[in-house]
C-alpha cells in the first residue's frame, strides 16, 4: 500500500511538471522562468532546492555519527550561502539581467573567464545531483520492500525526473518545487509528532544528545583543527555561491526586492528544517537502539527510513516518504537544469553561428538529457556518502569561481587578467595540494586554493596589464546597461 501511495504521488508530480511546461515559449522561460515568479514561489524554489536528499538522510547520519562539529558545512554553510547571496549579490546580479552565472563573467571578464568558470561550475553540479540520484534509488529500495532494486530506483527516478524538467524547464521546477515545500513541511512536522510521542518528548532527545556531547560545535583549538573546521564551512558557504541554481533563483523573481527577500527567507527556512531529521534521527537511536546500531555499522543513511518503515503508522510512512521524495525531486530537477543552461548558454551556444532562440531551446533540452545520463552514471559508481558527494562537489567552484564573482561585483580594479591568475592558481594549488600532498595537509586543499585564488587575483590585477581590459565594464554592470544588452540579444533572437 505504501508503495502504491509513492508511486501514484511520483505520476501526479510527474504530470504537473509536464503541465507547467506549457508556460515555456522560450529560452528564457525554461532557463529563469520569464523573471515573473512572486515571492511565495522564489522563497519555496530557494528551499526546496536545497533541502535535498543530503538534509533528510546525508546530514542527520553525519550528525549522528560527528555532532554538530561534522554538519558545519551543512547546514550551517549551505544557510550561510543562501543569507548572503540575498544580503551582497541578489541586487547586484538581479539588476545585470543576465541569463546566467557565465554570462556575468563574460561580461566583467572576456570570454575566456566564461568557459573556465561555467567548465566548473557544470563539474560541480555532478555530485549534487548524484546525491539525489542516489537516494532516490535508496528510497525506491526502501518503500518496496526491496522489490525495486537500488540501481532500477535509480534510473526510474532519474528519467522520471528528466521527463518533466526536459519540457518545462525552471517554470517546471519552480511550481512543482511550491507544492513539494508544502509536502515537505506538513510531512516532517508530522512525523516529528509521531516521532516525539514515540520517544518520551523533544526535552527527552535534546537532553539525552547533550549528554552524549553531540552538540559540541567548535573545533579542537589547534591549527590544524581550526583550518579543517574552517574548509569544511568555507566550502558550502563560498563554494556554493557561484551557481546557477542560486543565480537562477534570483533571476526568476518578478523584482529586484523579491529577489533579494526571498533568498534570505529560504535561506532561513532551510537552516530551521534541516534540524528535523536530525532530531528524527538522534530519536530513532533511543526508540530502538538495537536497529540503530545495526545501520550505524552497515549505513547510517538508513536509520531514519528504518525507523519509520518500523514504528510509525501507515499515514505517517506515507507523509514521511512523499516529504523526502519531494526534497530529492526538487533538488534533483533543479540540479539538472541549471548546469545545463549553463553549459548550453555559455559553451555551445559561441560555439555555434546564428542559433535562433528555437534552436537554443532544443539544445538546453537536449544537454539536460545528457547530462542526466552521465550523473546518472557517475552516481551508479560512485562510493561516496551522499553528504560527501554534497559537500565535495563545491571545492573545484570554491578555488576557481568564487573569488572572481566577489571581486567582479565589489572591486572596480579587477581585472581580466586577474581573474584568470586567480582561477589558474586556485585550481593548481588544490590539485596539487590533493595529489601530492599528505593524505590529511595541514591547510585543507581547497583551503590552499581559496586563498592562492585571492593572491592571484590582487597580482594579477595589481601589475602591467598584459591582457587588454574595458574598466568601464564594472560601472555599466552593475548599473544594468549589459544587461540590458543581453536581454536584447536573446530577444532578438526569437
Amino acid at each position: 500500500m505504501l508503495l502504491g501511495f509513492v508511486i501514484a504521488y511520483w505520476v501526479v508530480s510527474v504530470g504537473i511538471g509536464l503541465y507547467a511546461a506549457m508556460r515555456v515559449k522560450n529560452t528564457a522561460d525554461f532557463a529563469i522562468a520569464g523573471r515573473h515568479l512572486p515571492f511565495y514561489m522564489v522563497t519555496c524554489t530557494v528551499f526546496a532546492t536545497w533541502f535535498g536528499a543530503e538534509a533528510v538522510l546525508g546530514i542527520p547520519a553525519t550528525f549522528l555519527e560527528e555532532g554538530l562539529s561534522g554538519i558545519v558545512a551543512d547546514p550551517f554553510g549551505t544557510a550561510a550561502c543562501l543569507i548572503l547571496v540575498g544580503i551582497l549579490f541578489a541586487s547586484p546580479l538581479y539588476r545585470m539581467k543576465l541569463l546566467t552565472i557565465g554570462d556575468f563573467y563574460k561580461r566583467r571578464f572576456g570570454r575566456e573567464t566564461e568557459v573556465i568558470t561555467s567548465l566548473a561550475i557544470v563539474v560541480s553540479y555532478l555530485g549534487w545531483v548524484a546525491a539525489q540520484i542516489t537516494a532516490l534509488g535508496l528510497v525506491f529500495n526502501v518503500v518496496s520492500g526491496g522489490e525495486i532494486s537500488t540501481l532500477a530506483g535509480m534510473w526510474i527516478g532519474s528519467v522520471t525526473i528528466l521527463i518533466y524538467t526536459f519540457f518545462g524547464g525552471m517554470w517546471a521546477v519552480a511550481i512543482t518545487d511550491l507544492i513539494q515545500m508544502v509536502i515537505i513541511v506538513i510531512g516532517m512536522l508530522y512525523i516529528g509528532g509521531e516521532v516525539t510521542e514515540l520517544v518520551g518528548g523533544v526535552d527527552v532527545v535534546i537532553n539525552h544528545a547533550s549528554e552524549a556531547g553531540k552538540f559540541s560545535f567548535w573545533p579542537d583549538m589547534n591549527f590544524a583543527s581550526i583550518l579543517a573546521f574552517v574548509a569544511a564551512f568555507v566550502t558550502m558557504a563560498f563554494g556554493s555561491m557561484p551557481q546557477q541554481d542560486i543565480f537562477q533563483r534570483v533571476q526568476s523573481a518578478k523584482t529586484e526586492k523579491i529577489a533579494v527577500w526571498a533568498t534570505i527567507v529560504g535561506g532561513a527556512i532551510y537552516f530551521l528544517f534541516a534540524f528535523i531529521p536530525m532530531f528524527l534521527a538522534y530519536a530513532a537511536t533511543l526508540i530502538d537502539p538495537e536497529m540503530a546500531a545495526k545501520w550505524m555499522e552497515e549505513d547510517s543513511q538508513m536509520i531514519l527510513p528504518s525507523l519509520v518503515l518500523s514504528h510509525a503508522p501507515l499515514v505517517a510512512q506515507i507523509l514521511f516518504f512523499g516529504a523526502l521524495l519531494s526534497a530529492i525531486k526538487s533538488c534533483a530537477s533543479a540540479t539538472l537544469l541549471a548546469p545545463s543552461v549553463t553549459f548550453t548558454e555559455n559553451i555551445l551556444r559561441p560555439m555555434m553561428k546564428r542559433m535562433s532562440d528555437k534552436q537554443l531551446l532544443s539544445a538546453m533540452r537536449a544537454v539536460t538529457a545528457v547530462f542526466t545520463l552521465m550523473v546518472t552514471i557517475y552516481a551508479i559508481y560512485s562510493e561516496s556518502s551522499i553528504f560527501e558527494m554534497v559537500e565535495e562537489a563545491y571545492q573545484i567552484t570554491l578555488v576557481v569561481a568564487f573569488v572572481p564573482l566577489v571581486c567582479g561585483v565589489y572591486w572596480k580594479g579587477a581585472t581580466k587578467q586577474g581573474a584568470l591568475l586567480s582561477m589558474t592558481m586556485g585550481f593548481i594549488v588544490w590539485i596539487g595540494v590533493m595529489v601530492l600532498g599528505p593524505e590529511e595537509p595541514l591547510i585543507p586543499a581547497q583551503f590552499a586554493g581559496l586563498i592562492a585564488a585571492a593572491i592571484g587575483m590582487i597580482v594579477g590585477s595589481f601589475a602591467p596589464q598584459i591582457l587588454k581590459h574595458d574598466h568601464t565594464v564594472h560601472e555599466r554592470l552593475k548599473k544594468g546597461e549589459m544587461g540590458d544588452e543581453m536581454i536584447t540579444a536573446h530577444e532578438n533572437a526569437k
